[in-house]
């Protein structure tokens, strides 16, 4: 149970006018319905900062705060606490000086707590309150700490299993290390990659590859087949790709490991993408949406039948907006079925089908199937050809709320992009609700992140990408502030953690569907839907620049490919 009541936590905030009353009542009840710590919510939601609440509470207790983010925290002063200790008693050791040991934690007035650990360290306890929040991002330094020794753990291993039999335990442990520090570092993907004289190790992490390590060349042949056991593939075949799925557990977490296994020069090269049940339950705000654009979507699922698209390159994350919205649309009266490859996550009381070309259940021919099932709501996890694109239309135009996704650069190109599938003009007119554009950008590290001042020249060059004035007025302010990551421990030195998504969501309006009707082009669309009021993705990604979410050089390196 938390020290300071939800109630007291809102008395606090409402006190201060630090959240608008509306938001932080449906905060509230929000939190408490899903059984959430209230102080959590408020942070993970991004309506306060963690230092803010944290030195609020505090003070209201009439105790010290500590903001362990600005902590420089050594391995030996916080192992002095087991790690199973700090994680169920909620408490860190963030220091140690003159004055005597410094904790944070969740109740620094645990008295019996206080005193164990004064007898255990034979040292004087001096308390600290920090929120669950910042404990939880601070205990995460156990994890960091040991990731050396797990590079360490590879390598050794590595060594010892040259020479040695497929079957022996340092190519098991070194293959589970390999996964295990993929999944520590929040890795979507690993490489082991083959090259001429050596194994090339790479995580894909945050949408970029970072190469982790180089292992010696002659156990490619031992790590290949340990993977092909775990994925139950064929261990003989070497010369034809193969796909396969491992189920593991992490941390108490639930992975599934897809595997692509490929024969290129030097060898075969596998890739896994690392799928974590936690990754499921992203919602749209989660994902970065705007108040705007999600009051049009909403509006769109709301409609019984009709299309709703989303589009972008591999990896922008259209999947994820899906199943977003499925989440959305999910009741016990509604009959969801979908038709996907891969299926990357299980979602309850919905029916999924996996794609398999090797049975001939292809995306068309699962459509065709899906539709004697009785939906209400179908999802096809990409249109790729033009009998699955005619199907889904149909299906849209007959009763069915259709979702999918389409490869293409913006929301307006994908409208042409029907078209040339064969699609009659008039059918996408009058079928597609709402277009969904998207892209996946970096977000500062919270850790270490810092204002500056853009130049006037910087300014200039901004403006001629940009109206740069439909987020601040430069005739009146006199310098614009935006943010970067100096780069810490705890983003790896890159300045960013984590991703978010950038968005721009065509309404298929009246002025809309006479340009299809037409076949225009894909700049007539997008001016028009402009005009209409769509944010285009570039200006989302502005937005988002100026609150401090992200980088500007980051939503260039995005929107420029």
């Amino acid at each position: 149970m938390a020290i300071v009541s939800d109630e007291k936590v809102y008395q606090i905030i409402s006190k201060y006018g630090l959240i608008k009353p509306d938001v932080l009542d449906t905060a509230l009840k929000t939190a408490q319905a899903q059984n959430l710590d209230f102080v959590s919510f408020l942070i993970n939601q991004e309506l306060i900062k963690s230092l803010e609440i944290g030195q609020l509470i505090a003070n209201n207790l009439h105790v010290k705060y500590v903001n362990l983010a600005k902590e420089n925290i050594k391995t030996e002063i916080l192992t002095q606490l087991p790690e199973i200790v700090a994680r169920k008693q909620k408490m860190l050791i963030f220091k140690r000086d003159a004055e005597g040991t410094h904790v944070a934690m969740a109740d620094p007035f645990d008295y019996p707590m206080i005193k164990s650990l004064e007898k255990k360290l034979g040292d004087k306890i001096i308390p600290y309150y920090s929120t669950d929040h910042e404990l939880e991002d601070g205990l995460r330094l156990y994890k960091k700490n040991i990731q050396t020794e797990y590079v360490s753990n590879i390598q050794k291993n590595a060594i010892k299993a040259q020479g040695a039999s497929k079957e022996d335990i340092s190519v098991i442990r070194l293959v589970d290390d390999i996964i295990n520090y993929g999944f520590m570092n929040h890795a979507s993907d690993i490489h082991i990659e083959p090259t001429e004289k050596e194994i090339v190790i790479r995580f894909r992490i945050d949408g970029l590859l970072y190469d982790i390590m180089n292992l010696p060349k002659n156990i490619l042949e031992m790590i290949v087949t340990r993977v092909k056991i775990l994925a139950k593939l064929r261990t003989d075949e070497t010369r034809a790709s193969q796909d396969g799925k491992i189920i593991t557990e992490v941390e108490g977490s639930k992975l599934d490991v897809r595997v692509s296994i490929l024969p290129i020069v030097h060898g075969e090269k596998v890739v896994m993408r690392l799928l974590s049940s936690k990754g499921k339950y992203f919602t749209l705000e989660e994902l970065g949406m705007n108040e705007k654009d999600l009051g049009a979507i909403n509006e769109a699922i709301g409609r019984p039948y009709g299309m709703i698209l989303s589009t972008g390159p591999t990896g922008s994350g259209k999947t994820t907006t899906l199943y977003a919205l499925i989440k959305i649309l999910n009741k016990r009266d509604i009959n969801i079925c979908t038709i996907e490859d891969p299926v990357e996550y299980s979602l309850d009381g919905v029916n999924q089908v996996q794609v398999n070309p090797a049975t001939n259940l292809t995306f068309a021919a699962g459509l065709r199937s899906l539709l004697r099932q009785d939906p209400d709501i179908i999802m096809v996890g990409e249109i790729r050809d033009n009998e699955t694109a005619g199907i889904a239309i149909n299906s849209a135009m007959t009763g069915h709320l259709v979702l999918s996704t389409l490869h293409t650069n913006d929301a307006a190109t994908a409208l042409p992009r029907l078209l040339d599938m064969q699609i009659e003009p008039f059918l996408v007119a009058s079928t597609v609700n709402i277009i969904i554009g998207q892209r996946l950008i970096r977000k500062i590290c919270m850790k270490c992140i810092y204002s500056y001042t853009l130049s006037t020249q910087e300014i200039e060059d901004i403006k001629k990408e940009i109206n740069i004035d439909k987020f601040v007025n430069t005739a009146q302010v006199k310098e614009i502030r935006l943010y970067r990551g100096k780069g810490c421990d705890a983003c790896n030195h890159t300045g960013y953690t984590g991703r978010i998504g950038i968005f721009e969501v065509l309404k298929i309006e009246e002025n809309i569907r006479e340009l299809i009707v037409a076949r225009a082009d894909s700049d007539q669309l997008s001016k028009t839907a402009i005009s209409n009021g769509m944010t285009t993705m570039l200006e989302d990604g502005f937005v988002k620049a100026f609150s401090g979410k992200t980088t500007i050089e980051e939503i260039f390196r995005v929107t420029k490919q």
